[in-house]
């Protein structure tokens, strides 16, 4: 299961059904943020600074497996290439 997020050179995958292109993530994140207020009180964040992310769970849009999703090399890098046109689903 993936417990982290692909970088540059990497993508999700799931294992079970093939999926490159539709993962729910859920991420638990602690951040650090500069609110200006206008007079009227609506707020603008201005800057945010994440200190922690936690990655909880990835779970395939298709098939909805949550154990199967895995970090695979990009097709550049040595990845798998999806060979159906579209978005790569079945």
């Amino acid at each position: 299961m993936a417990n982290s997020l692909p970088d540059a050179t990497s993508r999700f995958r799931c294992a079970h059904c093939g999926n490159l292109t539709r993962f729910d993530v859920i991420r638990a994140t602690r951040v650090s943020e500069f609110w200006h207020l206008a007079i009227s009180g609506e707020p603008a964040i201005e800057e945010s600074i994440l200190l922690e992310e936690t990655v909880e769970q990835v779970r395939c849009r298709w098939c909805s497996a949550t154990d199967r999703v895995e970090i695979v090399p990009r097709p550049e890098f040595g990845g798998p290439i999806q060979e159906e046109a579209g978005d790569g689903g079945p």
